[in-house]
């Protein structure tokens, strides 16, 4: 058992006689209250970092052998600290913080006003990240200071560290860091005041402490957009130093005024402490400080003798040999691996995210407790389970597989009657329920993830056993009859294929990428029905697969579709699959919902590379004529941009041009092509000019179709492998961001791009890093080290492919 410090016992007898929270107006309260109306920060993250903590028998626990289990995350965008996160892995606590630099004749915000480059301050000889622990460095477009801040957290504490060095290259400047609380997930309700050497904000049970080494330093409170530190400095040129908010809660700031500049280098230290008093959150920000900046940033790299994310890295036996497959000597490989395991939770083990981010957040909201994409959508999940996989991981797969027991609709379910077995839409980490749509492809992946776990060893006979009684024979029931769903706003009858929601989340009916993964689930069910014993089950459940199957083109493949009429080459025949349709016919040329502002007045206008699950997961030979015909749709083009699909890069320096595709024709998930504004940037209305952008992923879903289609071919020789590495494993690698996160989506240059400037291929402001894509790229190295599709099942292959 460690033994407290001597600082900090005299730390923590201070704070229980003399840390309050804020009392009754006076002199020293800031004015303005509550402050401008707060939101996120942007959603286009260089960097996201927490500490690895170790299973306790799958479980975190402070008895794992790396201790106490730190619940800080935090991430990086525009040079400065965003969303920095305590408790749940969706709970933010902080919006940003970011120095202020004045000088005679300007006032600079680092994130508006700087240059900005992102390193990793742990690499190996190869320059691959062995830790998300960054270096920031912003320079003055003048050349008058720079500043870098080296930012990970205490893996022993609830606390985040910041090392910032401000180099001086001019006499007059002076400095202020500026944090922007955004307490229990809000940033309308918050509380601020200073004891000591110490600023705190509060709402409810929990409390930011922010302290720092820099003597002489001065702390105030303020609300932002009135009276935070930044807003005096432009209206008055200095600072008044409020010590408390008052009892009006509201956006507020904390920030410090830092000791007078000298030239060449300035270096403070500053913790942020979390908890669920001010005395605990000063606690930890104080321990953090006794124990001193090295030995934290070694126990987070876990150098030595301490365990941190060398020795997760070092568990994974498929990493050197899948760096090799990369383009640039593993270095997103590298950065990959760690993204994937920081975006789970650390109070639920297994709770695998989508992205550690709000979409367009700068535009959005924080009065309100919002998740974002930091929550469950079980087809995320199972690609995030997979990829993990493919790394050689064999504990979090099986972990996170466990877990989806908490998301799977039963009768426990608070509000719903009906058919359970089906996994919910979108749920916070402990299972609380937000989005309820039935999307059949959640319903049938947890299937797919658990036999793919037995086949690998991860789960022995009895383990598998017990888990198809307990979760998967229920999800393959719903997968195969469907039933009466009744959840709060929705009520409705599900007859599968039928899916009340695809992949997108936006439309009903059928849909060939959700169908691929029904008849995917359903034949890996029978095959653990079999195991267990439970043969009518196998049957009923190859049965209701082979009818699915032998229908997805009467159903879903159009042979008069209207692409025939706009299209410009004789490759344009009229004939592919649809992205979904809300009946049976696939030749009606039916209007679909409008979604995201936008009309669908022929659902044979839009196309999608859903279709390629079919090969992907076996459902389809890769040379099916189906499949070959709907080819020229997708990448067509010529066709207009609202329509167009597919869209090709270059980038400074590199040769080459690079693929990318759209979710679909006519999305409009995405910026207003007339205003160039985010997604639903003014008050969340949907606006007809949205338009969805290019989402890297899909370079990758492209590449395993290519892949097995070489195969399928007798093709797949060293020169094709190669050819597919430099081309789409590079340009994945080129879409990366500085920090080598991975977007959601990238710029295709159509449209007004005024409010954001991005450059053709940069991660717009949707979410990055996005797991998904992140996964996509593992698996697409595990693809072509194996010259195998990774997401292929044999089952599936062999009864609806190999057999014909």
């Amino acid at each position: 058992m460690k033994t407290l410090t001597p600082l900090f016992l005299g730390s923590l007898l201070l704070l229980t006689s003399g840390c309050q929270g804020p009392q009754q107006p006076s002199s020293q309260t800031a004015p303005g209250a509550p402050g401008t109306e707060p939101t996120w920060a942007y959603s286009g993250k260089t960097g996201i970092g927490t500490s690895y903590e170790a299973y306790d028998q799958g479980n975190y626990s402070d008895t794992a052998t790396t201790g106490t289990v730190s619940k800080v995350w935090f991430s990086l965008a525009e040079g400065i600290l965003t969303e920095t996160i305590y408790g749940l892995i969706h709970e933010a606590q902080l919006k940003d913080m970011q120095l202020l630099i004045q000088g005679p004749d300007f006032l600079h915000e680092e994130k508006r006003d700087t240059l900005s480059e992102i390193d990793y301050l742990h690499k190996d000889d190869q320059g691959r990240p062995l830790s998300l622990a960054y270096r920031l460095i912003n320079r003055d477009k003048q050349d008058r200071y720079t500043i870098e801040k080296q930012v990970f957290t205490d893996p022993d504490q609830q606390s985040l560290i910041m090392k910032v060095i401000l180099t001086a290259k001019v006499d007059g400047l002076q400095a202020y860091l500026q944090a922007d609380p955004h307490v229990a997930n809000t940033g309308s309700n918050d509380r601020a005041w200073v004891n000591g050497q110490t600023a705190f904000a509060q709402e409810g049970e929990t409390v930011l402490a922010l302290t720092t080494t820099a003597s002489g330093a001065k702390a105030g409170t303020g609300f932002m957009g009135v009276s935070d530190a930044a807003t005096q400095l432009r209206q008055q040129g200095q600072v008044t130093h409020y010590t408390t908010t008052g009892a009006t809660p509201g956006n507020v700031a904390i920030y410090w005024q830092m000791p007078e500049i000298q030239p060449g280098k300035n270096e403070w230290l500053f913790v942020l402490g979390f908890g669920e008093s001010a005395e605990a959150a000063q606690a930890a920000a104080d321990a953090s400080l006794a124990r001193g900046y090295e030995n934290i940033l070694a126990h987070y790299n876990g150098e030595g003798d301490y365990l941190g994310w060398e020795d997760y890295l070092a568990s994974l036996p498929e990493l050197p040999p899948l760096a090799d497959t990369a383009t640039d000597k593993g270095k997103l490989l590298h950065a990959s691996a760690l993204v994937l395991k920081a975006q789970e939770d650390k109070t639920h083990a297994g709770a695998l995210i989508a992205s550690l981010s709000n979409p367009w957040g700068d535009t959005k909201s924080a009065t309100r407790s919002h998740t974002g994409y930091k929550a469950v959508w079980p087809r995320d999940f199972y690609q995030v389970a997979m990829a993990m996989l493919a790394l050689g991981d064999r504990e979090t797969p099986r972990v996170a597989f466990e877990y989806l027991q908490k998301v799977q609709v039963s009768e426990n379910t608070p509000g719903f009657s009906g058919t359970p077995g089906w996994f919910l839409q979108k749920t916070q980490v402990d299972g609380q329920l937000e989005w309820i749509a039935v999307q059949m492809d959640q319903t049938a992946m947890p299937i797919m993830l658990g036999w793919r776990l037995w086949q690998a060893g991860l789960l022995n006979d009895d383990e598998a056993i017990h888990w198809y009684n307990a979760m998967l024979r229920p999800a393959a029931d719903f997968l195969a009859r469907g039933g009466k769903v009744k959840l709060d706003w929705s009520d409705i009858d599900i007859a599968p294929p039928f899916t009340q929601q695809e992949r997108w989340e936006e439309q009903q009916g059928y849909s060939p990428s959700t169908t691929a993964a029904i008849v995917a689930g359903l034949v890996t069910a029978a095959d653990l029905a079999q195991l267990a014993g439970d043969k009518n089950k196998a049957d009923f459940y190859l049965q209701t697969a082979d009818r699915i199957s032998a229908a997805i083109e009467s159903q879903m493949f159009t042979t008069q579709g209207a692409l025939k009429e706009i299209g410009k080459g004789s490759h344009m025949n009229g004939r592919y699959y649809l992205r979904i349709t809300e009946n049976t016919n696939p030749n009606d040329r039916q209007p679909l919902a409008t979604r995201n502002g936008v009309n669908i007045e022929d659902e044979s206008l839009v196309v999608d590379g859903g279709f390629l699950e079919l090969v992907r997961y076996g459902v389809r030979a890769a040379t099916d004529p189906h499949v070959l015909e709907s080819l020229p749709e997708l990448d067509d083009m010529e066709l207009p941009h609202q329509l167009r699909v597919k869209y090709q890069f270059t980038f400074p320096g590199v040769e080459g041009v690079f693929p990318g595709w759209r979710r679909y024709g006519i999305d409009g998930y995405g910026e207003d092509t007339t205003t160039g504004l985010g997604y639903g940037a003014i008050d969340d209305i949907m606006s007809p000019g949205q338009r969805g952008r290019v989402w890297p992923f899909f370079t990758g879903e492209r590449a395993h179709y290519e892949l097995a289609r070489a195969k399928a071919e007798n093709k797949l020789t060293a020169e094709k492998v190669a050819k597919l590495r430099n081309t789409y494993v590079k340009a994945l690698e080129l879409f990366a961001n500085e920090g080598l996160m991975l977007p959601e989506q990238v710029w295709d240059g159509v449209g007004n791009n005024s409010a954001y400037h991005y450059t053709p291929g940069q991660g717009t402001n949707s979410a990055t890093p996005l797991a998904w894509t992140h996964a996509e790229y593992v698996k697409l190295l595990r693809s072509l080290r194996d010259q195998q599709v990774w997401d292929n099942y044999s089952l599936v292959q062999k009864r609806y492919v190999d057999s014909k």
